[in-house]
């Protein structure tokens, strides 16, 4: 791994700087998604954003045009672990490598863990678990030739979720074992990867307000069960994730790995 030089002012001040790299999102045009890569946008980097509806990938390009950053968008599904090979070599072929990568994509299905019908059982647990590694094989294979090759590592930054550590009794079993899975993913990723300067972490968000959840929010005794669980008693918006994502890819975390970054509200405190 290169150490920076912390002694120069130039390095302190580029800690966060993400000029040059490039980062892909699944689930890009989603709303954590978005988010984030608008964040990797304004710090310097170049996206690739994948998903499965191409109208929604264009929409979120449009949308990042104003940062004036390059921006390829690849329709694919990563539940589909030849997809996930189209992502990287689409993306290698646009910007000549991966520095990266942060699996977004996701979803949830809540009934009572008795009811829990098999079938969104497994649609969580593929999306969520087999989603996520097969993108995280796919993109390590491509940042371990590169180190091979003499380039410095890259950055992995899995989505798990506070539910993963905290019971919830709204029907969240499905979700909850799969971000489980996710942070256990994480760090085993990490520990392999290592040798090959590959940091993996993870983001740990509550529950974010956006289209998704505004039917949680909209009825009061479903959103005295999420906010009653926040310290500061409401939902995260989107962006509150840019500063902790930004931070994850950016040399800031250069010695950071196999790490849960909860961003909150003090919920897995409570």
């Amino acid at each position: 791994m290169k150490i920076l030089d912390y002694n120069s002012d130039a390095v302190i001040k580029g800690l966060f700087d993400l000029t040059g790299k490039t980062a892909i999102i699944t689930g890009g045009g989603g709303g954590l998604g978005l988010a984030m890569a608008k964040g990797y946008a304004n710090y310097g980097a170049n996206l690739v954003l994948t998903g499965r509806t191409q109208a929604t990938l264009d929409k979120a390009a449009a949308e990042l045009a104003s940062t004036g950053a390059q921006v390829l968008t690849v329709s694919a599904d990563t539940l589909n672990p030849d997809d996930c090979q189209k992502i990287v070599q689409e993306t290698v072929a646009k910007f000549g490598a991966i520095d990266i990568l942060v699996p977004a994509a996701g979803l949830a299905r809540r009934h009572p863990a008795e009811e829990f019908p098999k079938a969104d059982f497994d649609i969580v647990i593929d999306t969520n678990v087999k989603g996520t590694w097969y993108i995280d094989q796919a993109v390590g294979q491509q940042l371990i030739k590169q180190y091979k090759d003499g380039r410095p590592g890259g950055k992995i930054i899995n989505i798990t979720s506070v539910r993963a550590n905290n019971g919830h009794p709204l029907g969240y079993g499905a979700y909850a074992t799969s971000k489980g899975a996710v942070i256990s993913m994480t760090r085993q990723l990490a520990f392999e990867w290592a040798q090959y300067d590959i940091n993996v972490n993870a983001l740990g968000p509550t529950i974010v307000m956006s289209a998704l959840t505004k039917p949680v929010f909209d009825n009061p005794e479903s959103a005295k069960v999420f906010t009653d669980r926040i310290l500061f008693h409401r939902p995260m918006e989107p962006g509150e994730l840019i500063g902790s994502a930004v931070y994850l890819a950016a040399p800031a975390s250069d010695f950071v790995t196999g790490q849960i970054l909860y961003v909150d509200g003090g919920c897995v405190a409570a």
